[in-house]
């Protein structure tokens, strides 16, 4: 049997909408109006952190198993929008960003590799519709 997600997002006037996660927290989404008070955030961007998160966690999750050595790791997501309506990302890069003193090049890299290709779901999805770069980069410290 398929599994369901079930969100509830109801509008709060003007253009500020509320919605949960699927563990009950709520935040704000809007049309990029500011708005000091909620800090919402827009539709299409949480799609961007929506694909970095889901990798992000593939990644470490591997990398932990992997017993690999990290101090910092972030992902930079860049994506580009059609001009005409209705507009869509239809290029993305996705940078994977690690630090440390003691990088396995070669094992960060599977780990994204089987991120991407394999695990994250969120990536198959914008695969869907957008061209998707990836990039790998090492920071290495002394």
């Amino acid at each position: 049997m398929a599994t369901e997600n079930h969100i509830t997002t109801s509008w709060k006037g003007d253009m500020l909408f509320e919605t949960n996660s699927l563990t009950g927290q709520t935040f704000f989404i809007n049309d990029s109006t500011p708005d000091s008070v909620h800090k919402p955030v827009t539709p299409k961007a949480l799609m961007l952190s929506s694909l970095a998160g889901c990798s992000g966690l593939d990644v470490v999750s591997l990398a932990n198993k992997m017993k690999l050595d990290l101090d910092a790791f972030r992902i930079e997501t860049k994506a580009s929008l059609t001009d005409e309506h209705p507009r869509i990302y239809d290029k993305v890069i996705v940078e994977y960003h690690f630090e440390g003193s003691n990088l396995n090049e070669e094992k960060l890299k599977r780990c994204v590799e089987l991120s991407v290709e394999k695990y994250c779901g969120v990536m198959e999805m914008f695969r869907q519709f957008a061209a998707v770069d990836v990039k790998t980069v090492f920071h290495h410290k002394s």
